[in-house]
C-alpha cells in the first residue's frame, strides 16, 4: 500500500468533528497503561517485567538514545516503498509479530486474536511453541497469511523434532529458534506473584497435542493434565546444546533456520559457520539476562561479521517508527515487535493489537519521508549519528 503512513493519519483526523470518548491509544505508552487497568498483577508483570531489576530492559530503550537521525531534504518522497524481502518471500512491511507465549493470560482472543490482526495487515506472525492454541489451529485460522513458528528446543529429541515437522506441515515458512531460554531466568516479579502460567496449563497447547510428548504419558493430558504439566517442566529448556546441535535442526526439517538470541559477534560467525539460514538480534526483552547489553548496541557487531550473507533481524526494544528506521539503518532487514502488541491485546484483543502494528508502520512510513528516505531497504548509517 503506497503512503500508507499518510492513510492512516488521515482516517484519524477524520474523526475530529465526532471524535469517539472511547477511541483506543495512539500514543504508544498508553497502550501500557490500558493494560495495567485491566490485567492482574501475575499476567501483566508477565508480560511487563524482565529479569533480575529490569536493567536490559532499560537498556534496550536507551540504546536508541544513543542515535539520532539526520533528516536530508529535497529528495522526492512522495512514495515509499516499505517491503521486504526474507527467504524467498515478500512481505509488505519490515515487521513481524515477535514470538510471544502464554497469551490467553492476557484476553481471551488470545494467541488466535493476534494472529488474525496479522493476518488482516499482512504482517508474519511468529507462534511461539509456548502457545495455549495449537499451531495446527493457528495456522487454520490464518489461511495463507505468512506466518513463521518459534521453537524452544526441548531436551527430548522426540519432541523437537516433532515440532518441527508439524510446523513444515501446517505451512509455517521458517523455524527461529530461541537460543537464550535454555531455563527461565530469575524474575523477580513473577517469584513476588508466585505466576508461572504453564503450571495452571497455560501455554502447553502444542505439548498437550504433541504425538511425541503424549507417547510419553500413562493417560492423555485431557484425563491427567497434572501429569502432563509435570512432564512439561521436565522437557522443558535444553541446557546441554552445543553448535553441533544445529545439525539436528537442518536434519529435522527443511524450512529456513533462524536463530534468536544472537548478540555476541562471535556467535554471529559461528552462526554462518553451522549453516544457519538467519539471525535475529535479541535479548529476549530484557527477560532472561539482567544487566546485558541492548539489543541495538549489539546490531553493529553482528551485522559487521555477517555481511549481508544471511538476513539480520532484531529485536528488543522497539517501540515507534523511528526505532525502526535506526535498526534497519544498522543493518536490520527488518524488526520484530512484542510487548507494545501484549499491551494492545489486553486492551482490546484482535482490534488493539491491529492498531498497534498499524500505527507503528504508520509512523514508520512518515518518518522515513520525513528522514528523506523513500526505501527501507535503501537505508545505511549514514542517516545517523552518535548522540552526543
Amino acid at each position: 500500500m503506497q503512503n500508507f503512513g499518510n492513510q492512516v493519519q488521515f482516517r484519524l483526523y477524520e474523526r475530529m468533528q465526532q471524535p469517539d470518548p472511547n477511541r483506543l491509544p495512539v500514543v504508544c505508552e498508553e497502550w501500557e497503561e490500558r493494560a495495567r487497568d485491566v490485567l492482574e498483577d501475575g499476567p501483566f508483570d508477565y508480560v511487563a517485567d524482565g529479569a533480575g531489576a529490569g536493567k536490559t530492559m532499560q537498556a534496550n530503550l536507551h540504546a536508541f538514545d544513543r542515535w539520532e537521525l539526520v533528516p536530508r531534504m529535497l529528495r522526492n518522497v512522495e512514495k515509499r516503498d516499505l517491503h521486504v524481502q526474507l527467504f524467498g518471500d515478500t512481505y509488505p512491511f519490515p515487521v513481524l509479530h515477535a514470538p510471544i507465549g502464554v497469551q490467553s493470560i492476557i484476553h481471551e482472543d488470545g494467541d488466535l486474536g493476534s494472529a488474525r490482526a496479522c493476518a488482516e495487515l499482512g504482517v508474519p506472525f511468529i507462534a511461539s511453541s509456548a502457545s495455549t492454541t495449537p499451531m495446527e489451529k493457528i495456522a487454520e485460522e490464518m489461511g495463507d497469511s505468512p506466518r513463521w513458528f518459534q521453537l524452544y528446543w526441548s531436551n527430548d529429541p522426540d519432541i523437537a523434532a516433532s515440532f518441527l515437522k508439524r510446523a513444515e506441515a501446517s505451512g509455517y515458512s521458517a523455524i527461529v529458534v530461541t537460543l537464550d531460554t535454555p531455563m527461565m531466568a530469575w524474575r523477580e516479579k513473577d517469584l513476588k506473584n508466585v505466576y508461572l502460567p504453564f503450571l495452571l496449563g497455560e501455554g502447553v497447547g502444542n505439548y498437550f497435542t504433541d504425538p511425541a510428548f503424549c507417547s510419553k504419558l500413562e493417560k492423555h493430558p485431557k484425563e491427567d493434565p497434572e501429569a502432563a504439566i509435570m512432564l512439561w517442566t521436565q522437557v522443558f529448556g535444553n541446557a546441554g546444546l552445543t553448535w553441533e546441535d544445529i545439525a539436528f535442526l537442518k536434519a529435522n526439517t527443511n524450512l529456513p533456520i533462524v536463530l534468536k538470541g544472537i548478540l555476541h559477534p562471535d556467535d554471529a560467525k559461528r552462526a554462518l559457520e553451522y549453516g544457519a539460514d538467519g539471525v535475529i538480534v535479541s535479548n529476549h526483552g530484557g527477560r532472561q539476562v539482567d544487566g546485558a547489553v541492548g539489543a541495538l548496541d549489539a546490531l553493529p557487531g553482528v551485522c559487521g561479521v555477517i555481511q549481508d550473507k544471511i538476513p539480520v533481524l532484531m529485536d528488543s526494544g522497539i517501540r515507534r517508527g523511528s526505532d525502526i528506521i535506526k535498526a534497519m539503518a544498522l543493518g536490520a532487514k527488518a524488526v520484530l515487535v512484542g510487548r507494545p502488541c501484549m499491551y494492545g491485546l489486553a486492551a482490546a484483543g484482535q482490534q488493539g493489537v491491529q492498531e498497534v502494528l498499524q500505527n507503528m508502520i504508520a509512523d514508520l512510513d512518515i518518518t522515513l519521508a520525513l528522514t528523506g528516505e523513500s526505501s527501507v531497504r535503501e537505508m545505511d548509517s549514514s542517516i545517523l549519528k552518535k548522540a552526543e
